[in-house]
């Protein structure tokens, strides 16, 4: 069914506002957010952020969402040709650094600060961050297959642990640019030590995996 232009025009406005407050969450701050400023970025009356959305905080809900979808969206090739966990960790490094040209990671910083007063931002900037999670989770499952670690490795608490670094190390940058990019240095560094390992031969593979199994906690089952 074809949409009518009423609704057309809907949709237009309703994303130009999404634009917009993302636009002033990343320039101004969330302190500066307001129905005004994002009208004014959207070029819209300020009437329509309540006609579309009800309220500010639900803007900032929705916004938080599509960015977080569309950034996800322009990596998600680029993760999918991982082969490696050293590929992982280079590939986050280049997304991070364009994210940061970008302006996104002083968005992510603004709505992390925004969760802790604005209740209704914790759900949608946790909803915003398991986009990532989810494609990096499916990247370790495929690259730990078959590895010395794969048996012993969670991929749904390990993809959430590599955000988690790379979150802390954007906030990071904020304050101390030279040791968020050693933090990075030092990631690679590991993921450079997994490559080497798994590069052994059958028999060391086997005495490492010997060696997990007498050492690694026994995982719960995975639910069915």
């Amino acid at each position: 069914m074809s949409s009518t232009p009423e609704t057309a025009k809907s949709q237009e406005t309703k994303a130009k506002l999404l634009e917009g407050a993302l636009r002033t969450l990343t320039e101004q701050g969330i302190a500066k957010t307001s129905a005004r400023t994002v009208a004014a970025a959207a070029g819209v009356n300020q009437a329509l952020v309540f006609y579309h959305f009800g309220s500010m905080d639900e803007l900032l809900a929705a916004a938080c969402r599509y960015g977080a979808g569309r950034a996800v969206d322009r990596y998600r090739d680029r993760l999918a040709a991982v082969t490696s966990l050293t590929e992982l960790l280079a590939a986050g490094r280049e997304i991070h650094e364009q994210e940061r040209a970008g302006g996104s990671l002083a968005l992510l910083g603004q709505l992390l600060a925004g969760a802790q007063t604005h209740a209704i931002l914790r759900p949608a900037t946790a909803a915003g961050l398991d986009l990532w999670i989810t494609e990096i989770e499916k990247v370790l499952t495929r690259v730990l297959a078959g590895t010395p670690f794969g048996e012993f490795t969670d991929p749904a608490g390990l993809a959430r642990a590599v955000a988690a670094s790379f979150v802390g190390i954007e906030l990071y940058e904020g304050v101390d640019e030279n040791g968020a990019q050693a933090a990075l240095d030092a990631l690679e560094q590991l993921g450079a030590l997994v490559a080497a390992l798994e590069e052994l031969g059958p028999v060391a593979q086997r005495a490492v995996r010997h060696h997990l199994r007498r050492t690694s906690p026994e995982r719960p089952p995975k639910p069915t």
